[in-house]
């Protein structure tokens, strides 16, 4: 080959990489050389396996060792026994690693659905995220989750079409997925040399090098000319690339009309600039079991994701809660959010986004939450599940602090400032187990255990039912609820008797309906009195989930009372009485949501007018109203994807029908067909057991949840007769 060259990939790819540096403990260091990245994708892309070589080929780890690995050792990033039993993430892991003067902090995320939350508070904090496909599936639907999440928290992305060594991998099929799918402007950088079982390398088609990995674990790379017979297809790529680039990009667009060639550094440079402004997804490819394109993948998070100095952090300040840029200046007060903990048996691990300032181990910092002053004892930065001590941490950097109580989502600051983060979207709870110790003698072990995991994971819910008294755990599924089963049996020696799975369902209303309520009580003295008039209506969907998506609320309380005909210091008790009605449906004790309750007019007692007079008043009055309103019970609707060999199509289309479920999408690819549908929760228990026996073992099933649906006539018959018997 003309123009060869080799080249070490550890540690450095093109003779750019291979320094190590500390960043946390060096005041002196370049923020713009630092990288925080979360690695996010449906089940079973392979995310941990792309981060184990990402691991390697920066000289974190010095042997790789697979998810499913025949050595039993598994992936450093799963961490957990139950992890590496079943060969998939349950919990997200930090690690960081160096490439070249580049310090990079990694967060790998699990890609079920059940365990969402994971995903959701790794992309609160971080500043960038590579987002992998199979290159056979394509875009799935937790690769839409995923990108909806990323949307939430503005969060630039690089995409990695993963697995080219799989028999019916389609890149450019996939590209095509994520533009019409995910309306994304992603155009590849890169092409395939060689597909399937001939995949060797890929073609830089900014650069226009053909890059090969050779070596026993791909560690070298080969540089050369683009051969004559992929050259027809890297211009025709790089002539679609460039027009991606030219829509978003003032500086491409004049080259490319006057059908110029760009210069490497001004693509790249616009390249970066349109994926920092999230209009443009730069698409990579390779395999990461085949340790191909990691290195090239590496070299495109530091070229083309942004600094921590290059996002925008805002905080909301004081009382007010006025919401302000918070630069990220490691001399500037210290501010930092505390999105994950974990309980281990030597105490609280509270893993730490610091936006600005700097925290040193033993600094006295605030939590904003509850004011109280705590000490740092230690100051971390983890590994996985390894622990590695750091005096300080700057602006811009992921640490984990050991010994300090708080909740998820607490912000911390140095008491200079009463800055709060925002916080992240938590998805309600979807199914829910009655559970009980086996032992009596268990049951300190079993509070404790929920009362760990209630901590840890915000989409896990615990209570105990009025009417039978039975402990009830509520989750994002089958699989979420069996892992904390699971783990109270292995971390806390507690074994659980396990009831049958309860959906949680919701109830709304049809119709408007209004109300005028007087509560009046006279037990001699001051008695009780207070009069609300108002209405209560359903919300639109557009309404329900624009109220959902933006603060995690079911309803909207409304006062619309001109005049002080109520005092305002009860407007707030009739917003009481208005969460405490809302909890509880008139069709079967579920709670409410997607309502609209207005307050218009009132009246008060100068003497007897209580702030508990109104929020009785305003419960009673919704009781009688949504009553009135032509309720509603809705269930929990999700999107299952099912993957059969195509020999299996109709079978599992007939199957799924008879579940109730609506066929979205139905394709075959190559010998799979993927088939797409919204079902209801209730209809899908048992069919992972139903869809192997009539697949010969060989049917594969996703499912997340999509929204909350009303039943049928005949079904809320039937729930309502259940709840009154």
């Amino acid at each position: 080959m003309l123009g060869r060259k080799l080249l070490s990939a550890r540690g450095g790819l093109l003779g750019k990489h291979g320094l190590h540096r500390c960043f946390a403990a060096s005041p002196d260091f370049d923020l713009t050389k630092a990288r925080n990245i979360g690695i996010s994708a449906h089940i079973d892309s392979g995310k941990t396996t792309l981060t184990e070589r990402i691991l390697f080929f920066t000289g974190r780890i010095n042997a790789i060792h697979d998810v499913r690995g025949k050595d039993g050792v598994g992936a450093k990033m799963d961490s957990m026994d139950l992890e590496r039993e079943k060969g998939i993430t349950i919990q997200s892991a930090a690690t960081f690693c160096h490439w070249g003067e580049n310090h990079v902090n990694i967060i790998d995320t699990p890609g079920h659905v059940d365990f969402t939350i994971e995903v959701e508070r790794a992309l609160r904090v971080l500043d960038g995220a590579i987002a992998v496909f199979c290159g056979v599936s394509g875009v799935q639907s937790q690769s839409i989750t995923v990108d909806r999440q990323m949307k939430r928290y503005n969060v630039p992305r690089v995409a990695f079409i993963n697995k080219m060594d799989r028999t019916g991998v389609n890149p450019f099929g996939v590209v095509e997925k994520i533009r019409k799918m995910l309306a994304l402007n992603a155009a590849a950088i890169q092409i395939p040399v060689g597909m399937e079982e001939h995949h060797i390398g890929v073609i830089d088609i900014i650069g226009m090098k053909m890059l090969i990995n050779i070596g026993e674990e791909g560690e070298t790379v080969e540089v050369s000319e683009i051969p004559e017979e992929h050259m027809a297809l890297a211009l025709e790529k790089r002539s679609l690339m460039l027009e991606c680039l030219a829509e978003v990009d003032d500086e491409i667009a004049d080259i490319f009309l006057m059908e110029e060639e760009p210069e490497e550094e001004m693509l790249k440079a616009a390249i970066r600039r349109a994926t920092i402004a999230r209009e443009f997804v730069p698409v990579f490819m390779g395999s990461a079991f085949k340790n191909k394109g990691v290195q090239q993948l590496l070299d495109g998070v530091i070229e083309y994701l942004p600094s921590p100095p290059e996002v925008s952090n805002f905080a909301l300040q004081g009382k007010e809660e006025e919401r302000v840029e918070l630069p990220t200046d490691p001399s500037g007060p210290m501010v930092g959010l505390a999105f994950k903990l974990e309980e281990g048996r030597f105490g609280q691990l509270t893993y730490m986004r610091i936006y600005s300032g700097t925290l040193k181990k033993g600094d006295f910092i605030h939590n904003v939450r509850d004011g109280k002053k705590v000490k740092v004892p230690r100051l971390v930065r983890m590994h996985s599940a390894d622990m590695e001590d750091v005096d300080s941490a700057g602006a811009g950097d992921v640490v984990a602090m050991f010994g300090v109580d708080c909740a998820s989502m607490d912000t911390f600051t140095d008491g200079k400032s009463q800055m709060t983060m925002t916080s992240m979207f938590v998805p309600p709870p979807v199914m829910s187990l009655a559970v009980k110790p086996k032992s009596q003698k268990d049951i300190n072990n079993f509070s404790k255990a929920l009362q760990k995991f209630m901590k840890e994971d915000p989409t896990f819910k615990v209570q105990v039912d009025p009417i039978s008294n039975e402990t009830v755990i509520s989750g994002m599924g089958e699989l979420h609820l069996d892992v904390y089963c699971s783990r109270m049996q292995r971390e806390y020696d507690c074994e659980v008797e396990v009831g049958a799975p309860q959906v949680n369902y919701k109830e709304s209303i049809n119709a408007r309906h209004e109300f005028n309520h007087l509560h009046k009580k006279q037990t001699g003295g001051s008695g009780q009195y207070a009069r609300v008039v108002g209405y209560v209506e359903p919300l639109t969907d557009e309404e329900r989930a624009e109220l959902m998506e933006e603060e995690g609320k079911t309803y909207i309380f409304q006062n619309d009372i001109v005049g002080n005909v109520i005092p305002p210091e009860f407007i707030n008790a009739c917003g009481k009485g208005t969460e405490d009605a809302v909890l509880k449906g008139p069709l079967t004790g579920h709670p409410l949501q997607g309502v609209r309750v207005v307050l218009t007019d009132g009246a008060a007692h100068v003497n007897d007018s209580s702030e508990m007079a109104f929020k009785i008043a305003m419960r009673d009055a919704l009781k009688d109203a949504f009553t009135s309103a032509s309720p509603k019970i809705l269930e929990p609707v999700m999107v299952v994807e099912v993957e059969v060999p195509a020999e299996f199509q109709g079978t599992a289309i007939a199957g799924l029908n008879k579940r109730k479920g609506m066929i979205q999408s139905n394709e075959v690819m190559f010998e799979s067909a993927v088939v797409r549908c919204d079902v209801p929760l209730a209809n899908m228990f048992g069919y992972s057991t139903d869809l192997r026996s009539v697949t010969q073992g060989m049917g594969e099933f996703t499912m997340e949840y999509k929204d909350h649906s009303p039943v049928t006539r005949d079904d809320q018959k039937e729930l309502v007769k259940k709840y009154q018997e």
